[in-house]
């Protein structure tokens, strides 16, 4: 094994594998070249964004000093850091060899069979590590799973082009040896081996507002969505989902298939290696596609992915050029396009194209009448782009190539009332395109949506809290909108808003906090005592969105230290004895994330009684219940043998 390969016996489960990716990272950055270089870049790259999946196990306070973890977990988790690290050594040493492949005596037919079939093997075992690792385990950040499923589809592909998966018994065999000593993939015997070539007020718009349920597993919370309300004349609305990293966006591998036009290297984003929707340019010249080189910056890198050079800043520009030059390309091969809107034809949902000349030059004209000198003019523009936006998708991708969303954000610092609330209102409708998300960032909404929240007619601060959550469903967005200071302002509209206000604001918060640095955020604005006074109201009408958020934040040191001085533990074993099914299924999920490996919180429970109300929902529960419940009870009988 090459020299600095082997685990440091003192230096923790995550020392080893911390290194080699610092390793790959160093090789990485003098450069690669040769037949391989493509294939090292990739490789280095996928391997380099690991590297905070493994810091933040190794600084998880679910780990002990000595680097282990506890005693019920330690067995699998061992396994699968042993698994990842066997990948990650064996990665280290191809990218080292396919990098001077051009130096190697090894004649080059055989060496390149044998390097293809090495990264083959090398992309299939670090995806099949990658799999098995116990995340629920970890205090990991959502941004970092996100990240972490992200090179996992990267290696799945990756694993497909050099020729699919292959037997556990030949992997090993293959990732132990060296390059020279390598099995050869193109005996008889080994056939299996593929080829390697490879409720509405007024106007408001609820279009956007979920109906938040709280179903948890884990320490997953699944948001369920209404169905969408709009007039009968309104075409058919999908609320905007998540932003899925896994999603395919006419991907390398999927378009070098025989019969499928080679996308240009150009318009490749190269952290997704897919065609990009919304190409940027970084301070290095470099283009990436934008969700992938925010979630770079958000999670903490400063440099040009791509060269590595340091970024004198992180803004992000539009390569509008390249944009054009994409959507030309998709529009001459019949490939599905970046932008719905192309050369006056909106594509519909059957695949055919509709005119939109007319609508075009109408919408532009009054577009530019939010500019107008006139207040009753812009009065009656806004409230009309605000009438269009609710009404058609079509509509909402018009109104943004027009250029009404910047118009519209400077709109929101209006003094008049009216203008105010209808340009929220308009934003809110806008967003619920996803592309619109976007450029209403790019536009530097945030900051006068918050402030629309603090200081405007309370039902500009229902769509503002609304339209925050709408933008907050792009993940990057998250963070974005948590350290403008819109948390704050939510809490406080969670305090003492309107009954819609105070449910927007709940949405808004819970899809804020699944991000971890919002988490502390959300509880330094007092949070807890808005969640604690929804659970303890007498009516009864906001306890399943207030457990619902308790859900995300009881893992958080800080949150949970706040709950637990709240007093809202007797509050939820209050609900196990009286609540509906599902809050007893919250609340016990939640006592469980307080209480394990918590002495202190599991003695509480005992003092309260909880006990009886636990053996009865482990027994006549929801399965989900019962399987909380039960865990609960284990943990009790553990901290204090004998006495339950």
């Amino acid at each position: 094994m090459a020299g600095g390969d082997t685990m440091e016996a003192d230096g923790g489960a995550t020392t080893a594998p911390l290194r080699l990716i610092r390793d790959v990272v160093r090789i990485s950055g003098a450069g690669f070249s040769g037949s391989f270089k493509k294939d090292c870049a990739d490789l280095a790259r996928r391997i380099s964004l690991l590297s905070h999946l493994l810091e933040e196990i190794r600084d998880s306070k679910k780990i002990h000093e000595n680097g282990e973890i506890g005693a019920s977990s330690s067995s699998s988790f061992s396994f699968c850091i042993s698994d990842l690290t066997v990948a990650l050594q064996a990665a280290k040493r191809l990218v080292f060899a396919a990098n001077n492949f051009e130096c190697s005596k090894i004649s080059s037919d055989g060496a390149t069979k044998k390097i293809f079939f090495q990264f083959q093997c090398v992309t299939w075992k670090l995806e099949k590590a990658l799999a098995n690792l116990p995340y629920d385990d970890f205090d990991i950040s959502e941004e970092v799973q996100e990240q972490v499923e992200l090179v996992r589809v990267q290696l799945r592909r990756a694993t497909e082009r050099y020729g699919g998966p292959l037997k556990s018994s030949l992997l090993y065999r293959a990732l132990s040896q060296p390059l020279d000593k390598e099995i050869d993939p193109f005996q008889p015997s080994n056939r299996f081996i593929g080829s390697l070539h490879i409720d509405n007020t007024g106007n408001i718009d609820h279009e956007v507002r979920p109906k938040m349920e709280g179903l948890l597993e884990g320490n997953e919370v699944i948001l369920k969505k209404e169905s969408l309300s709009h007039s009968s004349s309104s075409s058919d609305i999908n609320v905007p989902k998540n932003s899925d990293i896994s999603s395919t966006c006419n991907s390398v591998e999927e378009n070098k298939k025989q019969d499928s036009p080679v996308i240009p290297d150009d318009f490749l984003c190269p952290i997704s290696l897919e065609l990009m929707r919304d190409p940027v340019i970084v301070a290095t010249g470099q283009t990436y596609e934008r969700s992938y080189i925010q979630r770079w910056i958000d999670c903490g890198n400063t440099t040009c992915p791509k060269t590595q050079q340091k970024l004198r800043h992180l803004t992000l520009t539009p390569n509008y050029v390249l944009r054009s030059l994409i959507s030309q390309w998709c529009l001459k091969h019949n490939i599905e396009q970046p932008t719905s809107l192309m050369n006056g034809r909106i594509k519909k949902s059957d695949g055919s194209f509709r005119d939109v000349t007319e609508d075009i030059a109408a919408i532009e004209a009054l577009v530019r009448k939010l500019s107008s000198r006139s207040l009753d003019e812009r009065r009656a523009a806004v409230a009309e782009i605000r009438s269009l936006s609710k009404r058609s998708t079509d509509n909402r991708i018009l109104l943004a190539e027009a250029g009404a969303i910047p118009t519209l954000v400077n709109l929101l610092t209006s003094e008049d009332t009216q203008i105010q609330d209808n340009a929220v209102t308009s934003i809110l409708n806008l967003s619920i395109f996803d592309n619109n998300k976007g450029l209403i960032m790019l536009a530097n909404a945030i900051p006068s949506i918050v402030q629309v929240l603090r200081a405007g007619s309370m039902e500009a601060k229902e769509n503002a809290a609304a339209t925050l959550f709408s933008l907050s469903l792009a993940d990057e967005n998250k963070i974005i909108i948590g350290a403008s200071g819109a948390i704050p302002a939510l809490v406080d509209l969670l305090h003492s808003g309107s009954s819609r206000g105070k449910k927007d604001a709940a949405t808004a918060l819970f899809n804020l906090c699944i991000y971890q640095g919002n988490k502390g955020r959300a509880v330094r604005a007092g949070i807890v005592s808005a969640l604690l006074k929804m659970l303890t109201d007498s009516r009864n009408c906001m306890v399943d969105e207030a457990l619902t958020i308790l859900s995300v934040l009881a893992s958080h040191n800080e949150a949970k230290l706040a709950i637990v001085k709240a007093s809202i533990i007797p509050v939820l074993i209050d609900l196990l004895r009286t609540g509906l099914p599902r809050n007893k299924e919250n609340a016990s999920a939640i006592l469980l994330s307080l209480c394990k490996r918590d002495n202190e919180n599991l003695a509480c429970l005992s003092r309260l009684g909880a006990v009886i109300p636990l053996s009865e929902l482990a027994k006549n529960g929801t399965e989900r219940a019962k399987r909380k419940a039960a865990s609960l009870l284990e943990h009790l009988r553990k901290s204090q043998p004998g006495q339950v």
